[in-house]
């Protein structure tokens, strides 16, 4: 018996053209790359003879359901995406796709993050999901306008120093 997980959240459909490119090329190289090489290592593995004690088998089957489970995500996921790739007409207020860079208040620290879809968000290099409560704070605000969020660390006030839209 599997182990039961309550539902997924329903995450926004967006995603930036670059995103949905660097998806569909994962999933181009998973199907016609990794999986026919984890085929044809799972075959080898198998014809060794016993399969219960034979390690390399078990890998393979488990690498092989990994990139099946991943295979049928993406086929799923690119259909319901949608791609965003013009700025919308009001390029001074903050929607998808937007680089917002923002003040601290209380400290005066500045941070930019932009605004993408929740399949490609990247901590890193300071891209955040649609749906992340700062980015729901942020949308439709302009700069000059402060923002007040709850985030994990406590309340924080920001107040938007710029808006940008790239491409």
């Amino acid at each position: 018996m599997g182990r039961w997980r309550p539902p997924a959240e329903k995450s926004t459909a967006l995603i930036t053209r670059a995103g949905h490119a660097r998806l569909k090329a994962e999933l181009d190289e998973l199907w016609r790359v990794r999986r026919p090489e984890v085929v044809k290592a799972l075959a080898a593995a198998a014809a060794e003879g016993d399969r219960s004690e034979n390690a390399e088998y078990t890998y393979r089957k488990k690498q092989l359901g990994e990139i099946d489970r991943r295979v049928r995500y993406l086929s799923k996921r690119l259909e319901a995406l949608k791609v965003v790739d013009a700025a919308p007409a009001d390029r001074e207020a903050v929607f998808f796709g937007a680089e917002v860079e923002l003040e601290n208040i209380a400290s005066g620290a500045c941070v930019c993050y932009r605004i993408v879809g929740p399949d490609e968000t990247d901590a890193a290099r300071g891209w955040i999901s649609i749906d992340a409560p700062l980015a729901r704070a942020l949308l439709k605000k302009r700069i000059d306008d402060e923002v007040q969020v709850q985030l994990p660390g406590g309340l924080v006030h920001y107040v938007i120093v710029d808006v940008r839209y790239p491409g």
